[in-house]
């Protein structure tokens, strides 16, 4: 072992500062530290940078939901007066904790921490090099030296410790080949132009939002009234311009509202003795019911009473059932208003909405142990309670549900449902042919001159890792999941379920998007055994084992896991 610790991080953005703050908060400094960062600046990763980003769009955390950094939000902001008035028209007088910030805003603020987080290494002595612009294009990992290397273009950069946290990816699936295709709104300035056409957009979570907010100003102009209430209105060369979201359920995502719990991460994720007590008294499993009753079912006991004895003896499916009825009995937009109304007043007052709050804090919670439900249980929890969630917990901020109302009323916005199994066409002289059923299960064929993907962050395969080397060893493999019951195995297999297969007979596995890894995001190796040398914080490969990994809260979680690693 080398007398210092070598220690990479790869990607720079908000997981790679959070990563770094850990760092550099540690009481010793018998460590070097090298940060690979693809673009000029650290901090902003994709969603905070030119990537993913534009002026109009907001965040969707206020700044007393943000982990803490070396100065707050509120501080930062005041000494930015003259850039937030002018560049984002943000009144820093009237600004708050609790309000959303302009992203590229928010970037800058991101960037800053990460500046004064190198000078805090410097002044205590840690030795950091940052490597801006540079690509890792693979990681070479080398058990015999103990040792793992960083490849940027032909320069091999050995270490004792890599951490990968790069962010975002969509790989290319029809953009570039077809026409006015996009797998996804970013980086938005591709879409930036006017549009006098109806576009379809396939998802209606926050990243169609991100693309109707851009597409919206290329196409006219929002207007406020006298009476407070924002209208469209379309320029003259846009007068064929429409948007169509199409949703598997003609739901949107529900309003932000005011979190009692700013940081979901306090005390909800379920200790490691306790996770190992349930295991053994369930043949290995954590079931996916006991985590439903700890970090939901228990909270809304103490926090909502009345709302729990209306709930506390439905199973999970039917407390589903119910909650979403009472979504698709409404239209989509009349739904989105009352939303606005019951979320305006739950920030007014400071009052949580408890039911949602808890939903937040289970779908948080429920990452880490994960890895130790069913095969079954997991995809009970992506069919059943993933499709609440992802609606309830976006968080929309109030300017975007403002203006989707506003394109709403004016006729320029309109939601579809579109079921399990709807599908688009490429066309060859470009855009799409959107496919799917309507509510009385009659085809339906509908075609459009553009079309963006805007379902959002995928869970990417194992093979989509851009690192061939460690695809190509023993470093790591996929993701599974075990069946509690080898016989619903046995029939999926029977039915020729490629992503079923067979170890022995009372063990057949599922495989589920990614890479394996263990509780501190330790990689696994076809040995079974945890690496010591590489840590995979990167969103898009570990969603097998943790389904809703995203945020600034799971980030400060993730990095305290490999924080209490790193050094053994």
């Amino acid at each position: 072992m080398h007398q210092k610790l070598r220690i990479a991080i790869v990607g720079g953005g908000p997981t790679g500062l959070l990563m770094f703050r850990r760092l550099t908060q540690m009481s010793h400094t018998n460590f070097s530290i090298d940060i690979f960062e693809r673009k000029k600046q650290l901090g902003v990763g994709m969603p905070y940078s030119a990537e993913g980003a534009l002026e109009e769009h907001v965040t969707n955390v206020s700044g007393n939901e943000i982990p803490e950094m070396v100065s707050s939000v509120d501080d930062w902001i005041a000494g930015q007066r003259a850039f937030a008035a002018e560049k984002f028209d943000l009144d820093v007088d009237n600004f708050n904790q609790y309000k959303v910030l302009p992203r590229l805003l928010f970037g800058k603020y991101l960037a800053n921490q990460f500046d004064r987080l190198l000078s805090i290494a410097e002044q205590k002595g840690l030795a950091v090099k940052v490597h801006y612009g540079q690509e890792v294009n693979d990681v070479i990992d080398d058990p015999d030296r103990t040792q793992t290397s960083v490849v940027v273009k032909d320069q091999i950069y050995p270490f004792d410790r890599v951490i990968i946290c790069t962010g975002h990816l969509w790989p290319k699936k029809l953009e570039g080949k077809f026409k006015n295709c996009f797998d996804s709104p970013y980086p938005p300035s591709k879409i930036a132009h006017r549009t006098n056409h109806p576009v379809a957009l396939r998802g209606s979570s926050l990243t169609a939002i991100d693309a109707i907010r851009t597409l919206a100003r290329q196409n006219g102009t929002f207007i406020e009234d006298n009476d407070g209430k924002l209208r469209y209105r379309l320029d003259e060369a846009s007068t064929q311009f429409r948007m169509v979201m199409h949703s598997r359920n003609g739901l949107l995502p529900a309003v932000r509202f005011h979190l009692e719990d700013s940081h979901l991460s306090k005390d909800t994720i379920l200790p490691a003795d306790e996770i190992a007590k349930v295991r053994k008294q369930n043949n290995g499993f954590l079931p996916l019911d006991y985590v439903y009753q700890r970090n939901f079912l228990d909270g809304i006991k103490v926090r909502h009473p009345m709302f729990y004895e209306l709930i506390k003896e439905l199973p999970m499916e039917r407390f589903v059932e119910m909650m979403m009825f009472q979504r698709e009995r409404k239209s989509a937009f009349e739904l989105l208003e009352e939303e606005m109304e019951q979320a305006s007043q739950s920030i007014a007052n400071r009052e949580p909405i408890h039911w949602k709050e808890m939903l937040a804090v289970l779908s948080f919670a429920m990452n880490y142990p994960a890895k130790y439900f069913s095969a079954e249980d997991m995809e009970r929890l992506k069919k059943t309670l993933m499709p609440l969630i992802s609606v309830i917990i976006a968080f929309a901020p109030q300017s975007s549900v403002n203006e989707m109302l506003a394109l709403y009323r004016s006729g320029i916005l309109r939601i579809v449902p579109v079921g399990e199994d709807s599908h688009i066409e490429p066309l060859v002289e470009g855009g799409i042919s959107y496919h799917f059923k309507d509510a009385t299960g009659r085809a339906e064929e509908q075609t459009y001159e553009t079309f963006i993907d805007c379902i959002g962050q995928p869970h990417l395969k194992f093979e989509d890792l851009p690192y061939p080397s460690l695809l190509n060893g023993r470093t790591l493999t996929h993701a599974t999941l075990k069946f509690e019951d080898p016989n619903i195995a046995k029939a999926r297999l029977a039915q020729g379920d490629e992503q079923v297969f067979k170890l022995s007979d009372d063990d057949y596995q599922m495989i589920v998007p990614g890479v394996a890894i263990n509780d501190h995001f330790q990689v696994i190796g076809t040995d079974g055994l945890a690496n010591e040398r590489i840590y995979m914080l990167a969103v898009p490969f570990i969603g097998g084992y943790n389904p809703d990994f995203s945020g600034l809260d799971f980030g400060e979680e993730a990095s305290k896991r490999v924080a209490e690693k790193l050094f053994d």
